[in-house]
């Protein structure tokens, strides 16, 4: 069964939809909730370019697609039908662009778009029983495959977003040393410069007084 639906931008993770009802036969939702979001943060880091993917978590499995910079992302049991569940997307996908398309890029707070949930359980209750001869006709129809959509791991996908985001920490904190270092550096050189020359100018300035001084008295 489908159990949670979640629609965000891809360019910033921002959230844009959600089925609100989704959670309630789901243990744990809030956990496997804040999974989608760190997925959302690493697809809008680049962490995962593939625009089909399906990823397992404990006894359910995240499927999304990605379509003009949203990420359509839902969760069902691992024994519901991965054709289905694309298919199912791909219907939200559609009717999402259809209605918000030219509001996407513009949209500035998280769930602009809640009002699309409607939708999004009328839609959920077509997909629920797969026995259904409308859904035994999708999962029976050659023309739309999935097979070569890639599944993984979601410590996986997420521990690889983790690494990402230590090796660009550990950069920008190097980057961040280096100039400190780099300033010390010149620092330590013109306070050198200035204790090597420091005598000679006071010597030059002192002869140049006493040339002046010199003068002025003849």
């Amino acid at each position: 069964m489908v159990k949670l639906t979640m629609i965000a931008r891809v360019t910033d993770g921002l959230p844009l939809a959600e089925g609100l009802d989704d959670s309630r036969d789901v243990p744990d939702a809030d956990y496997y909730k804040q999974q989608v979001k760190s997925l959302f943060k690493n697809l809008s880091m680049g962490h995962n370019e593939a625009s089909r993917m399906s990823i397992e978590s404990g006894p359910y499995i995240f499927h999304y697609i990605i379509e003009g910079r949203v990420c359509y992302l839902t969760m069902c049991d691992r024994s519901y039908p991965k054709k289905l569940a694309f298919q199912y997307l791909e219907d939200l996908k559609n009717e999402f662009e259809r209605v918000n398309g030219s509001q996407i890029e513009t949209a500035a707070r998280p769930y602009a778009f809640i009002k699309f949930d409607t939708f999004i359980q009328k839609t959920k209750k077509l997909y629920q029983d797969t026995r259904t001869q409308r859904n035994v006709a999708k999962l029976n129809d050659e023309l739309y495959e999935v097979h070569q959509i890639m599944t993984r791991n979601v410590q996986e996908v997420l521990g690889v977003g983790e690494k990402l985001d230590q090796v660009s920490q550990m950069s920008s904190r190097l980057t961040s040393e280096s100039r400190i270092y780099a300033d010390k550096a010149r620092d330590l050189n013109r306070q050198a410069l200035i204790r090597k020359w420091a005598p000679v100018a006071i010597v030059i300035g002192v002869v140049s007084l006493l040339f002046w001084a010199k003068s002025k008295i003849w």
